[in-house]
């Protein structure tokens, strides 16, 4: 039996942090939804650091979607601050975002992210979105085992 893979979602706006859970709640994929709301809080969970350092509790994730425009952080400060770590480097990140951009779409795939959606108006679309996302992520990827912190 495979254990169910982790989403972390960056999503600092309640509505969309709403409108993302249930659609992932409603996908076909199996997953176990880690919800943080600011940049500050992705760093710190991705970290194992403070609140997010029991990993029974905060598991390393398989996928993060991340909002592009975060507070305290911005997805482009977590996006590089991820980069930066070796033991990161395998997590797919796919920035879920309202922008369409093409200088936030350069700067997403410049620092390294994996896809980079716009989310869509309808909460039909955002579902089916969601559900395509974590299929080719999470069941059709081939991907290195999950990330796991260095230990000191």
């Amino acid at each position: 039996m495979t254990k169910t893979p982790t989403v972390l979602l960056a999503e600092d706006s309640p509505d969309d942090r709403f409108l993302i859970e249930r659609a992932l709640r409603r996908s076909r994929q199996q997953v176990s939804l880690q919800v943080v709301a600011d940049g500050e809080e992705a760093i710190a969970y991705l970290g194992g650091e403070g609140a997010f350092a029991d990993r029974q509790r905060h598991p390393m994730p398989q996928l993060l979607l991340l909002d592009w425009k975060l507070s305290r952080r911005s997805g482009l400060e977590v996006l590089r601050w991820i980069r930066a770590r070796p033991y990161l480097d395998a997590l797919p990140v796919v920035v879920l975002t309202a922008s369409g951009e093409d200088g936030d779409l350069h700067a997403a795939f410049a620092a390294r992210a994996n896809s980079f959606l716009q989310k869509p108006g309808a909460s039909g679309d955002l579902l089916d979105l969601i559900d395509c996302t974590l299929a080719y992520w999470l069941r059709h990827n081939l991907a290195p085992a999950a990330p796991c912190i260095p230990v000191p």
